[in-house]
């Protein structure tokens, strides 16, 4: 089971971050660079990662192993959905960084054909709260997922 305690964000107004991007790959294979360790390692090349398919199943993208446990990377953040080829969502957690750590977030990604051979790729990024430390968790992910995204999108060129 999913243990939810560590996502406050239920009956609150909840901010997102949206990225909308082209790929040039089918969606089947956008969606597998998401749903293994190998897929991930291949294109986003974190230092490692521990990515179980299935519901609650670990989805830790490790980017550094000189960190002490639980400050190396997504420790801790699980799938919550998905369905082959077409989504996949997993809860998210703050750099080690800020203060809002432990409080987690979650992403959907779907992947849709764009009839033109490529993918396009719905990314959202969701579960804000309101006030200074959230605004600095969605500040710090605006930049971040674009550059992961356009390590994916590079990767597929």
């Amino acid at each position: 089971m999913i243990d939810t305690s560590t996502i406050p964000a239920s009956g609150t107004r909840i901010r997102s971050l949206v990225k909308v991007v082209e790929i040039d790959t089918d969606p089947a294979t956008a969606w597998a660079d998401w749903a293994s360790s190998e897929g991930v390692m291949a294109w986003w090349h974190p230092a490692d990662a521990n990515i179980d398919l299935r519901i609650g199943g670990p989805f830790e993208i490790l980017f550094s192993l000189d960190p002490d446990p639980g400050l190396r990377g997504s420790e801790g953040c699980r799938y919550l959905s998905y369905v082959p080829g077409e989504m996949i969502s997993f809860t998210w957690n703050a750099p080690p960084t800020l203060p809002l750590r432990s409080s987690n977030t979650w992403v959907a990604i779907t992947f849709q054909d764009n009839g033109e051979g490529g993918t396009t790729i719905r990314f959202v990024h969701t579960g804000f709260l309101e006030g200074s430390d959230w605004d600095d968790y969605l500040a710090y992910f605006h930049d971040a997922w674009e550059y992961v995204l356009d390590l994916q999108r590079a990767y597929h060129t």
